[in-house]
């Protein structure tokens, strides 16, 4: 019943709303759940093409999807997880060229078939993994079902996702896109379209003008002397550089 009415109802009818609004929300409280999950992150969401390249981290360690990209005739690249089990059936020879940044290239196929409590691992094709040394590091285990390609080029592919990544952590912490003003899919993509347009704007300012330091640094300066004119400012101490020298001139001539 509508709680705007004001004769008092009949305890029947008001178990009946009482119930009825327990279950309305109910029914809410599941359909944002049902929102959360549907719009929670999903990196197999769009189907591969044959001759698609995935390179991706190892949090999205999902066999069943690597399975579904082999199958698309598509390829990815990602890293191994330190407790995966995996047999090797050969070792790769390394070229001279890749001696010392590759310190293994293996072809290698998956031990066990049931990875955790009773799930089925559909992955039966066979892997590359290959070690990737790092300065003072540990060193990349990478995989990938790419078995003609070599192992410098499946390595600097994996270090250009890398370079993605640190793209969007830089805009992320110094263009202020932790947090979205809006919820809408429009609003989230201007958003992030205004903090690409700004990266641009820095990186092409500091080619054209040669500078030298940061773009942290250049951001830094553009936010204090954004709004500053250089001419107008100029301009103004010179006039009041003349003004206080006149005035100075004509104090000497009274104390003379």
């Amino acid at each position: 019943m509508d709680e705007r009415h004001t004769y008092v109802p009949h305890a029947r009818d008001e178990a009946a709303r009482v119930v009825g609004i327990k279950r309305a929300g109910a029914v809410v409280a599941g359909d944002e759940r049902s929102q959360r999950q549907r719009y929670r992150p999903r990196p197999h969401a769009r189907p591969s093409k044959r001759r698609d390249s995935h390179v991706f981290d190892k949090g999205y360690c999902d066999y069943g999807w690597w399975w579904r990209i082999q199958q698309s005739g598509a390829r990815f690249v990602t890293r191994f997880k330190r407790n995966a089990n995996v047999v090797v059936q050969h070792a790769r020879p390394i070229p001279k060229a890749a001696r010392g940044a590759i310190l293994r290239d293996e072809i290698v196929r998956f031990g066990n078939k049931h990875p955790r409590g009773g799930r089925r691992n559909p992955y039966t094709a066979a892997l590359r993994r290959i070690e990737v040394a790092r300065a003072g590091k540990a060193p990349l285990v990478l995989a990938t079902n790419d078995l003609k390609s070599s192992a410098l080029t499946i390595a600097a592919r994996y270090q250009a996702r890398w370079q993605i990544e640190l793209f969007f952590k830089w805009i992320k912490q110094h263009l202020r896109i932790k947090r979205f003003l809006g919820r809408s899919e429009r609003a989230v993509r201007i958003q992030i379209l205004t903090a690409l347009i700004a990266y641009l704007l820095l990186a092409l300012y500091a080619r054209a003008n040669g500078v030298k330091h940061s773009l942290w640094m250049l951001l830094g300066e553009l936010r204090s002397t954004l709004f500053q004119r250089p001419d107008t400012e100029l301009y103004r101490h010179r006039r009041w550089r003349l003004h206080r020298e006149l005035f100075l001139s004509r104090q000497r001539e009274l104390f003379a």
